[in-house]
């Protein structure tokens, strides 16, 4: 049987490693040979490597810099004439659009984007998202051949804007695993008892947790603003992420210095132990400016975490409000406020968010299905533009 090569190209590392992790696993099991295509990290790149995959790695800028981005341009299309590969598939704006132009260059038979958000989005200037807009259709329609969104909204979107033909376009969703990794069955005490003991978290502390990239767009600084004027001693904030090399936004990481020795909020850096993570958490907060489909909220709710989230695309597909948490405006502090200690007072209505927000994400959100809808696609385009028939 012919070898089907296969690139997955993403920006950064950590894609590949959490949003990713599933489907690599799916397309090695069905016997493609997997490069996976990043920027180089400043961590190992052990756990890529450990899945039999094989890593390159090109040095990809997180914003519009246009003699960097040629440059990158560039030596992706060298790397891909080396692979000969017959799919690749692009994640992530910056590295997405660069890519696909790459991969367009090299003849690549066929070229899959997913739209994990499109980058234009509802709370931009109307000039800058007829920009963005107007750059998404034009990479839709002249460098994919198959577009994947996660979201209905950017399905939509894609469907009436005409980026391409409808039979070519697939909202896919997005999904966790709820059987192995974020399932409280199979949570070890020893390990919880060990992270109240590291945070110094009681037993009776509320705690709100945040889990993003440390970035002004993730709505970090909105939620710092208002746990600052949060008086509870029993509230604890958990600050999960770091600022990943090539982001555009260091201005944030800088502001974010000055909470660094705040009373209750911990920052805790990159964490792999996000199952546990959530376990230990009552409210997951999501305050962003921009989503696809989050993931971060579906591993809370399959956690059983309520969730306040920004009234944004993709996060209100996925909290019902009022059942599994709340939605709330866009760069709203007072409106975080106001629901964190809503929720920490209320007892029975958290709980009851807890596990309708559980119930959702397992009936709704399951990796495996998330992973076979993408397989299938594969296996349509190969049969149809590499082996015939």
């Amino acid at each position: 049987m012919k070898e089907i090569r296969i690139v997955q190209l993403t920006a950064i590392e950590s894609t590949m490693n959490t949003m990713l992790y599933a489907l690599n696993k799916g397309i090695l099991k069905e016997g493609y040979s997997l490069t996976a295509l990043y920027s180089p990290s400043e961590t190992s790149d052990e756990i890529v490597r450990d899945r039999d995959i094989n890593v390159v790695n090109v040095e990809i800028e997180r914003k519009i810099a246009p003699i960097s981005n040629i440059r990158c341009i560039y030596k992706i299309y060298k790397e891909l004439k080396k692979i000969k590969p017959h799919i690749v598939h692009v994640h992530t704006p910056i590295a997405a659009v660069l890519g696909r132009i790459a991969a367009k260059l090299a003849k690549v038979p066929i070229i899959i984007y997913t739209a994990h958000g499109f980058y234009f989005h509802e709370n931009m200037s109307p000039l800058t998202y007829k920009l963005f807009y107007n750059i998404e259709k034009f990479m839709g329609k002249y460098f994919t051949d198959f577009l994947f969104t996660q979201s209905l909204e950017d399905y939509e979107t894609a469907i009436k804007g005409k980026f391409k033909p409808k039979d070519k376009i697939l909202a896919i969703g997005n999904g966790v695993d709820g059987r192995n990794k974020f399932n409280i069955e199979n949570i070890q005490e020893q390990d919880i008892k060990n992270l109240r003991s590291e945070f110094n978290i009681g037993e009776k502390d509320k705690v709100v947790t945040f889990i993003g990239r440390l970035v002004e767009e993730k709505g970090i600084l909105d939620l710092l603003k208002a746990f600052e004027k949060i008086e509870r001693d029993d509230i604890k904030l958990l600050i999960v992420g770091r600022l990943e090399k090539g982001e555009r936004d260091t201005k944030t990481f800088e502001a974010l210095k000055k909470y660094y020795n705040k009373k209750n909020i911990i920052f805790t850096g990159r964490r792999e132990d996000i199952n546990n993570i959530l376990y230990i958490t009552d409210i997951f907060c999501l305050p962003s400016y921009r989503e696809g489909m989050p993931r971060s909220i579906i591993e809370a709710m399959v956690m059983e975490c309520a969730v306040i989230a920004s009234d944004i695309r993709g996060c209100r597909e996925e909290v019902v409000q009022d059942n599994t948490g709340y939605l709330i405006k866009v760069n709203s502090p007072e409106f975080i406020k106001e629901k964190i200690e809503l929720l920490c007072e209320d007892e029975e209505m958290l709980n009851a968010m807890k596990k309708q927000g559980r119930a959702r994400a397992l009936q709704l959100y399951n990796e495996e299905k998330v992973v076979q809808k993408q397989l299938e696609v594969y296996k349509v385009l190969l049969k149809s533009k590499v082996l015939g028939g």
